[in-house]
């Protein structure tokens, strides 16, 4: 049998992926039947269809499904071959990196990160993709170059925890509940609640935090992610569970008040960076997670400049139920 031709590969991972001919000659900048001729080799090497008709779609037959892995890991590599250097000088470097995460991590890693990139690799630029708009499928995570995200959903790759935070109510200032002398869990809950939504099968320490109160809020508004619930409160009788450190950004120049929980009970969160096995060694990569971390540090100073005008409360312990904890 003959060597496959490695010029058939991208060929061949666009179509595993994208399951259309069209599709993948549109991406890979080639006519259509140029693609379909790729296709007929491509069989011919394999003696397999590939891809079969379903309905107005395709499949990938079994050993196609074999194949998708095999050839993510492959391009992976052949991409590592053509762009790694046994050193990496973020200095003079014009890399683009690309990292994933949520809304939330974005708003607050954005401001350190750039503080660092201006001064050790001005030409560096990275990118971050929302966390709505990357596939997790194993065989095709190793294009990012990092995902930030929390830990306790089995995230893809090598994992280390960067910041932690903690899930605190914001409501508007004038809300009149935050006129009682002895604010409780019971009388937030009786708010009506606007949450955000990261997919049916996903719920966030927020969330949770309710179930151990053994309540049930009344969702009044539901937002994709976490970023616009502390503008969405504001000037309305809605409260929310947000990210401390979310909620001190966002009050600056807002009319939000901040209830904090007892830290024996707050809902606590671990944002973690999880990476691609394949990129342990590579120097480039190595730099931007040392960079990450170090940005991540600085994020706590956010807690030291919360405005001195945010309307804040707490809640006692004696309003939290007994001998129960909120865990990430």
């Amino acid at each position: 049998m003959k060597n496959l031709d490695i010029n058939l590969l991208p060929v061949l991972q666009s179509l595993l992926r994208m399951r259309n001919v069209t599709r993948a000659a549109d991406f890979l900048g080639l006519s259509q039947p140029a693609t379909s001729a790729a296709l007929s080799r491509l069989r011919r090497y394999f003696d397999d269809e590939l891809l079969v008709r379903s309905g107005r779609g395709y499949d990938l037959t079994p050993l196609a499904q074999d194949l998708q892995p095999l050839v993510e890991s492959a391009m992976h590599a052949i991409d590592r071959v053509s762009t790694i250097k046994s050193q990496f000088n973020p200095a003079t470097s014009d890399r683009k990196f690309v990292i994933v995460a949520s809304d939330y991590v974005a708003a607050m890693l954005v401001e350190p990160l750039r503080a660092i990139l201006r001064v050790e690799a001005p030409a560096v630029s990275v990118e971050i993709t929302p966390t709505s708009a990357a596939s997790w499928d194993r065989s095709t995570y190793g294009k990012w170059d990092l995902i930030v995200g929390p830990m306790g959903y089995d995230l893809p790759g090598h994992g280390k925890p960067v910041f932690r935070d903690s899930f605190v109510a914001v409501l508007d200032a004038d809300n009149p509940v935050l006129d009682k002398p002895d604010l409780s869990a019971q009388d937030l809950v009786k708010l009506p609640q606007a949450v955000g939504f990261f997919g049916s099968e996903i719920r966030t320490p927020g969330d949770q935090f309710w179930d151990v109160l053994g309540e049930s809020p009344a969702i009044a508004a539901r937002v994709q992610g976490l970023l616009s619930l502390p503008l969405l409160v504001e000037g309305t009788d809605l409260m929310a569970l947000v990210p401390r450190m979310l909620a001190y950004k966002y009050s600056r120049g807002t009319n939000l008040a901040i209830v904090d929980f007892p830290v024996e009970h707050e809902a606590a969160l671990v944002e973690a960076m999880f990476w691609h096995t394949n990129r342990d060694d590579d120097p480039a990569n190595s730099w931007l997670r040392s960079v990450v971390q170090r940005a991540c540090t600085k994020l706590h100073e956010i807690l030291q400049t919360l405005n001195p005008e945010v309307r804040h409360a707490s809640i006692g312990l004696a309003s939290m139920p007994d001998d129960r904890e909120i865990n990430s």
